[in-house]
């Protein structure tokens, strides 16, 4: 085995990325709590008291990070709960939160602050959310009023957290509330999320001119299922354009593309100082007129037969996806800083070699002198995934919600190891994952 160590830039950022919803606990103003009483999620499960944060138990995992040589925690904030009416404003509400980046900074790590996370006020929703034309005007002035309060402890700010998969989810697949399947609403949304973000990119920069502020995109990484096949290869660049081009292609040149469709929204131009990436896995596509699919391209998605799948099947390792992945974000001219990145695994066996191919990925756009400036492992402690609830576990450190009961999970001891060192190095993958050794370390 040869010994070798991979090392990462001076003040590389290193830390995990939460949201509100799925730690905080008893979030029951906003449209994902209504969805939930729906009985909409698997298994029928509730978010609930979720992680206990806003009892207090943000400081126990603020402290676990921080002993974990993090430098750096990226939470957001509920909307909700911030303006609980649309007419009424909740102080004390930003009080917590002011008292929890206050924790974060006194731990040495920098705030990154998502300001949405894919819950939207009960308010708002009774409106019609993002399909409401002046949802956009809405969130600029609560951003204006989180900024004002807050902007002591931040200067890294996410607008919006992956809008292409609030958009897609939410209004063409029915997943996420609203539960649409109509490709015109999805589009609304689609423009309305691109005007919020422009809105809320220009109020943050009056305020705090010397802030960056950006949007995380969840990249998928499409691959035609058949090469020789045209009708493969363009639906694979149709999708990916759609998915993972609108938003931050809009934000650099302030023009909209959907389909065949284009507009111009010039305030959106020039509205990213970094891409926020977030990636999990890439997938194949093909085209399959003997189903409707997605209900819009009747296509087929499966992942490569070869690849480690996580104990759900809902991820599949594919470290070379986020090396691609990476290297689509140059496009932007901008610095990225990837903002999710992890796999669920109960037993945390798979998450090990996950983590380490990942991040020898990242290491080697890094070492071609790319301009990415940190990373985020999803997630800190295990949390409620949205539509599959409690079934799926990202965390470093095992959560039992009935209890709050927290384990930590060998992952976690791998994970400090690369942020204490900055470098991931021949020794870490020969304790905790030696069965990649001669792959990544041939001797």
């Amino acid at each position: 085995m040869a010994h070798a160590t991979f090392h990462f830039p001076e003040g590389f950022l290193w830390g995990t990325a939460t949201s509100s919803h799925q730690v905080e606990g008893n979030n029951t103003n906003n449209n994902w709590h209504y969805w939930e009483q729906e009985g909409r999620i698997d298994s029928g499960h509730t978010c609930g008291l979720a992680c206990d944060w806003w009892g207090g138990r943000w400081q126990d995992d603020f402290d676990r990070a921080s002993e974990a040589g993090q430098n750096t925690h990226r939470l957001s904030i509920e909307w909700s709960r911030i303006q609980p009416a649309l007419d009424r404003w909740d102080d004390d509400a930003l009080d917590h939160y002011r008292q929890m980046l206050r924790g974060l900074t006194e731990r040495g790590l920098t705030p990154m602050v998502t300001l949405h996370h894919f819950t939207d006020p009960l308010w708002l929703m009774f409106l019609g959310g993002w399909e409401y034309e002046p949802v956009a005007s809405h969130f600029e002035a609560y951003v204006r009023r989180v900024v004002e309060a807050l902007g002591d402890y931040v200067d890294l700010w996410c607008t919006i957290n992956e809008p292409n998969v609030y958009a897609a989810i939410g209004y063409l697949f029915g997943d996420f509330p609203p539960g649409k399947k109509k490709l015109g609403a999805a589009y609304r949304v689609m423009t309305n999320l691109a005007r919020g973000h422009a809105a809320a990119y220009h109020a943050i920069k009056e305020l705090q001119p010397h802030s960056r502020v950006g949007m995380a995109i969840n990249y998928r990484g499409f691959l035609p299922a058949h090469k020789f096949l045209p009708s493969d290869r363009i639906l694979a660049k149709a999708l990916s354009r759609i998915f993972n081009d609108f938003f931050p292609r809009t934000a650099k040149d302030g023009v909209l593309r959907f389909l065949a469709h284009s507009k111009r929204i010039p305030e959106a131009r020039g509205t990213q100082d970094f891409l926020g990436l977030n990636y999990y896995t890439r997938e194949f596509v093909t085209i399959n007129p003997f189903s409707p699919g997605n209900m819009v391209f009747f296509v087929k998605n499966f992942y490569d037969p070869e690849a480690e799948l996580s104990s759900t099947g809902f991820i599949a390792n594919e470290p070379l996806g986020f090396f691609d992945a990476l290297r689509w974000g140059l496009q932007f001219d901008v610095p990225i800083i990837v903002t999710e990145n992890g796999v669920e695994d109960h037993e945390d066996s798979m998450r090990r070699r996950y983590l380490i191919q990942h991040i020898h990925q990242l290491w080697r756009g890094v070492n071609f002198n790319w301009p990415i400036e940190g990373y985020y492992h999803w997630t800190l402690v295990d949390n409620f995934e949205w539509e599959r609830g409690w079934t799926q576990r990202f965390g470093l450190w095992e959560l039992e919600p009935e209890t709050q009961t927290r384990r930590k999970r060998p992952s976690a001891d791998l994970y400090a190891a690369i942020c204490r060192q900055n470098a991931l190095s021949s020794e870490m993958v020969a304790e905790f994952a030696p069965e990649l050794l001669e792959s990544m370390f041939p001797g």
